[in-house]
C-alpha cells in the first residue's frame, strides 16, 4: 500500500468519454501531453505519440493546422495507443476533417476559431460522431469583445469566454465538453478555475500555458495545479514544458502522486547534499531512479550521504542506503542487511532493486 491516500474529495462533475478513457465523474484526474513534430510527418509523430503514451500519458494531443497535418490523423488514429486530440486554431475546416478522421477529442480555441455559426458546425458534426469538444481558453489569445474586461480581470475574462462559448454549443443540443482556462501566470489560472468550478460541472482540464523550460515551467504549472487539485478542482492536467514531452508526463505524475490522487513511480527519498557527504548523492539518486523506474509504486527507497540523518531514513525505507566514508550500508525493511564497500555500490544496487520487484 501506498504511504499516500488516494481517495483526496474531487469536486463533482460530469463524466466526458475521451475515447475509452473517462474525464471527470470521479475518474482519476487524467495526465495529457501534446506532441512537438509536425503532425503531417506520420512517422515522426507516431513515434512520440507510443514514447509518451509508454511514459504514461493516457490522452495525447496533436497539432491540426494545415492540410498535411489533416491527411496525416486517420494513419495516426488507428496506430496510435492511446486518444489522439486534435487541436485546432483559426481554421474551423481543419476540425470538420479532424471528425472525419476519428479523433477521440476536438479541443477548439474560441478566441480565434471564427464565428458561432462556424462554432455551431463543427459541434454538429461532433455531435453525430460522439466526439467530446474541449474548449481552450487562453490569456493570450481571447477574443478582442473581452479585451476591456481582460484588462481589469483577466481571470473573469477567461471565464466568461468560457461560458460564452458553452453557451454557443448548448444552443445546438451540445454538451460534451470539457473546459480549460489558462495564463501563464499560476495566480490568473487559480482564480479562473475557483471561479468556473462555482459556475458549471463541465470537467476541467489544468494548465499554464507558456510555463517555461524545464525546472521553471514544472515549478509554474505545480504552483497552480496543486492548490487547484487539494482543492477537488481538475480533472485532467498537463504540465506544458519548452522541453521534451516526456518530461511532462512524469511531471505530471510525480505531482499526482505527491497529492495523493496518482500512483506512479517508486519514491526516491535523497538528502539535499551538505559538506558532510560522503558519496555524490546527485549522480547516485539519479541512478537508483532510472533502475527503479519499473517498480511498483509503493516502494520506496532511501539515498543518503552520511552518517546524520543516512540510517534513521535508511531504516524507515523499503531499501535504504547511506554512505560513510569507504563503506555503504544497505538497510531493508528498517533492518542493516549488508556493508558493502564503496566500489561495489553499482552492482549491489542492481541486485537489491531488483529483490523489490
Amino acid at each position: 500500500m501506498s504511504e499516500y491516500p488516494t481517495n483526496a474529495p474531487r469536486r463533482a462533475t460530469r463524466r466526458v468519454m475521451v475515447g475509452a478513457i473517462g474525464v471527470g465523474g470521479g475518474e482519476p484526474v487524467r495526465v495529457q501531453s501534446m506532441t512537438t513534430t509536425r503532425t503531417g510527418d506520420y512517422d515522426a509523430t507516431l513515434q512520440q505519440i507510443l514514447e509518451l503514451a509508454t511514459a504514461g500519458a493516457e490522452i495525447v494531443r496533436v497539432t491540426v493546422n494545415d492540410d498535411a497535418a489533416a491527411e496525416s490523423l486517420p494513419r495516426l488514429v488507428r496506430s496510435s495507443t492511446v486518444p489522439l486530440v486534435a487541436d485546432i486554431h483559426f481554421q474551423h475546416e481543419l476540425a470538420l476533417k479532424a471528425i472525419a478522421a476519428g479523433v477521440a477529442k476536438l479541443r477548439i480555441n474560441p478566441g480565434n476559431i471564427g464565428s458561432s455559426d462556424k462554432v455551431r458546425e463543427v459541434a454538429r458534426a461532433a455531435q453525430d460522431r460522439g466526439i467530446p469538444i474541449r474548449i481552450g481558453v487562453n490569456k493570450g489569445s481571447l477574443h478582442r469583445r473581452y479585451e476591456e474586461m481582460a484588462a481589469g480581470d483577466p481571470a473573469g475574462a477567461m471565464v466568461q469566454s468560457a461560458l460564452d462559448e458553452l453557451e454557443v454549443l448548448a444552443a445546438v443540443g451540445f454538451t460534451n465538453v470539457i473546459v480549460s482556462l489558462k495564463s501563464s501566470e499560476p495566480r490568473e489560472v487559480i482564480e479562473a478555475c475557483r471561479r468556473f468550478s462555482r459556475q458549471s460541472d463541465v470537467p476541467l482540464h489544468l494548465g499554464v500555458t507558456e510555463a517555461g523550460t524545464l525546472q521553471a515551467g514544472i515549478s509554474r504549472s505545480v504552483a497552480a495545479m496543486s492548490v487547484l487539485l487539494s482543492e477537488g478542482i481538475g480533472d485532467t492536467v498537463r504540465i506544458s514544458l519548452a522541453a521534451d514531452p516526456v518530461e511532462e508526463v512524469t511531471a505530471a505524475f510525480h505531482m499526482l502522486q505527491a497529492l495523493g490522487l496518482r500512483e506512479g513511480f517508486a519514491r526516491v527519498v535523497a538528502c539535499p547534499t551538505c559538506g558532510r557527504v560522503e558519496v555524490d548523492v546527485v549522480a547516485l539518486a539519479r541512478r537508483v531512479e532510472e533502475l527503479a523506474k519499473d517498480l511498483p509504486p509503493d516502494r520506496v527507497i532511501a539515498v543518503m550521504g552520511c552518517i546524520v540523518n543516512g540510517p534513521g531514513e535508511a531504516k524507515a525505507a523499503d531499501l535504504g542506503i547511506a554512505a560513510g566514508k569507504t563503506k555503504v550500508a544497505i538497510y531493508r525493511k528498517g533492518v542493516l542487511h549488508r556493508n558493502i564497500e564503496k566500489a561495489d555500490l553499482e552492482r549491489v544496487l542492481i541486485e537489491e532493486i531488483d529483490l523489490l520487484r
